[in-house]
């Protein structure tokens, strides 16, 4: 991405920062001279603005950004799965080397903090005092978001609160791994520090606020402390069996209490979010506009947002809109699963309520649905364009609109694999047109997630849906269009028909009714968000994924016809007609066939129609894999004898069911 601000390491004393407010697209620094820089409120803004990268964002390549982070789950799915769910795929070291990116980004977070906070303890930095605190905060913010990555990708990681010298023995004194609930108890002390030192009127414009850190803390706290409940008695917590910290002899005499862990962090995310609502309690009222606006800022909901512009003087575009207007493409495509996982408007699930309609045509699944689903997944006659390009169904009036999934693109990123096409973050205008870059606001932090992080926090701790888990939960719903009796919901609830929604189970067992529709209320509310990966690894939801076939759309009960038989009306011109081919055990198959034993006679299933997609055989789980394996170079570098290539001797020790070895594959756990 061209980054609106892109500091040379030479002048980046002399930046000024009056009349700049758009910092989310810079790049961190590594390497800065702090001799004369880093004395001024400017200097301070200038260094944190450079780590707005670390943010998520939609990108500028040809992709749909933010939109596609929940490919390879059960929600959604691109033409291949993701290669964690197929056997043989992930090997040490292909995850590539996070380990060092996120020690790197430690190393800059630290090297202010090692130079600022002196000088501001010593009145030595000149501007606005509050500014200055504010920009403290921010790094402070930072480091805990590195941490953050640390955590959700290795568990265990060193802590490390200052810079670490150059010498052999302090790198591997400084490379000790300490255990995840530490790690997590020290994210929560930064955040702790961010939010008393930041305001909630930043500076400038699109920049982290006071309450972006007490959401980052709740959302961070609610991972950990679910994750140590559910993944309790395994190598996975501290000092559960096979825990590989337990080799470590710097970890002797380390203690821990997993139940006390878990309440802890389940009332710092409790605490945590319910700070963030009181300052921003009210829900933007239009869902759909929260993702395919171009300026986020009237939305009070929305705590942090990058901005695009096609400005020649602020020219930072992304390309998300521009697939969508081509019939919902982009390589994205939701399932059968998260399609099903939605209510009725009434608030009952689909084999509860006597409005649904079936699955057999888009007619049938959005009559009645929660409106959510209707803002997040195209049907037909959904306006595309105004001013249409590439679209393949424009009436006569000269706009363009969806008619059908583009399930038989040549080109994968110009496809639907499942028949379930993408319209949230759709923007309509025929300035994004198909082949005219995208320049829509991405949300990166929304008070809704505090809501949900609310809900379930206290749910899990205290086994009841008191305190503002009814208000938090009715407003939600409210704004969704969707009956807000949520008992109701939970009553109607069969546990063995939500079986095909991986959330529904943690370590291999159903939950219960009311936690399974907390689940699901997340899961509906910030589909395609890039939430799911992540929830269902510290829930254990994925234990018991085993030969899974990923479903679509009902094809061949109704939906064939779409392209072999289309008839559109108002068309200007008419649509291509389709020749299918069903997969008969040869290669020239362009779908799925309907006598497949996965299919269930209707079905699309979006890996069967050729032998050469690696999920042809279905998805499977390996437990190793709730973590990533730390490559060989960060054991040869902390050996006892430097160079020796001895391993074994290394300072950090490796993950559950990884060996040391790059290339290698996971045991079984």
């Amino acid at each position: 991405m061209k980054n609106i601000f892109k500091y040379s390491l030479l002048g980046l004393a002399a930046v000024t920062l009056a009349g700049c407010d758009d910092y989310l697209d810079s790049e961190p620094i590594t390497n800065v001279s702090t001799e004369t820089f880093l004395y001024s409120e400017n200097d301070l803004g200038a260094y944190a603005a450079n780590m707005y990268g670390l943010l998520p964002s939609h990108g500028s390549g040809y992709n749909v950004g933010l939109f596609a982070n929940d490919n390879g789950t059960d929600n959604q799915t691109g033409a291949q799965p993701s290669t964690y769910f197929v056997t043989g795929q992930i090997h040490v070291g292909d995850a590539g080397n996070i380990w060092y990116t996120c020690s790197q980004n430690i190393r800059t977070c630290n090297h202010f903090l090692d130079k600022v906070i002196p000088r501001y303890e010593a009145g030595q930095l000149s501007g606005s005092s509050a500014n200055i605190r504010h920009y403290i905060g921010e790094m402070y913010f930072m480091r805990a978001l590195v941490y953050y990555s640390a955590l959700l990708n290795y568990g265990d990681f060193p802590i490390n609160r200052t810079g670490i010298s150059d010498d052999y023995e302090a790198v591997r004194e400084a490379s000790k791994r300490r255990p995840r609930n530490e790690v997590a108890r020290f994210i929560i002390e930064d955040l702790d520090k961010a939010y008393e030192m930041m305001l909630s009127t930043p500076p400038m414009t699109n920049r982290l606020t006071r309450e972006c850190a007490a959401l980052l803390k709740s959302r961070v706290a609610l991972y950990e402390g679910t994750w140590e409940k559910y993944h309790a008695g395994t190598a996975f917590v501290p000092k559960g069996p096979g825990w590989p910290g337990a080799s470590a002899d710097y970890l002797a005499d380390y203690t821990y209490d997993g139940d006390s862990e878990v309440r802890y962090f389940l009332q710092q995310a409790i605490d945590a979010a319910e700070k963030v609502v009181s300052a921003s309690p009210n829900l933007y009222s239009d869902y759909a506009a929260i993702f395919n606006s171009v300026n986020l800022s009237p939305m009070k909901e929305v705590l942090l947002w990058r901005q695009y512009s096609t400005e020649s003087n602020n020219n930072v575009t992304h390309n998300v809109v521009n697939y969508l207007q081509r019939d919902g493409a982009g390589n994205v495509g939701f399932t059968r699963s998260m399609v099903d996982s939605y209510l009725m408007a009434d608030g009952k699930p689909i084999y509860a309520s006597a409005d649904y309609k079936g699955d057999d045509s888009y007619e049938h699944i959005f009559a009645g649905r929660d409106p959510r689903m209707d803002m997040t997944i195209l049907k037909t006659g959904d306006l595309l364009s105004e001013s249409p390009n590439l679209v393949s169904y424009i009436k006569t009036d000269g706009r363009g609109y969806f008619y059908r999934p583009p399930l038989f693109e040549g080109q994968t990123e110009n496809a639907n694999p499942t028949g379930y096409s993408l319209r949230k973050g759709l923007n309509t205008s025929g300035d994004m047109q198909c082949t005219k870059p995208s320049y829509t606001g991405c949300p990166v932090y929304r008070v809704a997630e505090a809501m949900l992080n609310y809900i379930e926090a206290y749910y899990e701790l205290n086994h009841n849906l008191q305190g503002n888990c009814g208000t938090y939960w009715a407003a939600l719903r409210s704004r969704a269009g969707v009956s807000t009796d949520y008992a109701a919901t939970i009553a109607a609830t069969d546990m063995s028909r939500e079986k095909a929604d991986w959330g529904s189970y943690s370590a291999g067992s159903q939950v219960d009714a009311t936690l399974y529709n907390i689940r699901r209320e997340r899961r509906v509310e910030l589909a395609a968000e890039g939430f799911r990966f992540n929830d269902l690894k510290r829930w254990r939801s994925l234990d018991q994924v085993k030969d899974v076939h990923v479903q679509g759309i009902n094809f061949w009960d109704g939906f064939y016809k779409l392209y072999t038989e289309p008839t559109p009306e108002d068309a200007a011109s008419p649509l291509s007609v389709i020749t299918l081919k069903p997969y008969d055990g040869g290669s020239s198959a362009n779908v799925s066939s309907k006598d497949d034993i996965h299919a269930e006679g209707k079905y699309l299933l979006p890996y069967r129609k050729s032998t050469a997609n690696i999920g042809f055989n279905g998805l499977n789980w390996n437990k190793a894999n709730y973590l990533v394996p730390i490559v060989n170079r960060e054991f040869r570098l902390t050996t006892a004898v430097p160079g020796s290539g001895e391993v074994e001797t290394s300072t950090i020790y490796q993950n559950p069911g990884w060996s040391m070895n790059d290339g290698t594959l996971p045991s079984d756990l």
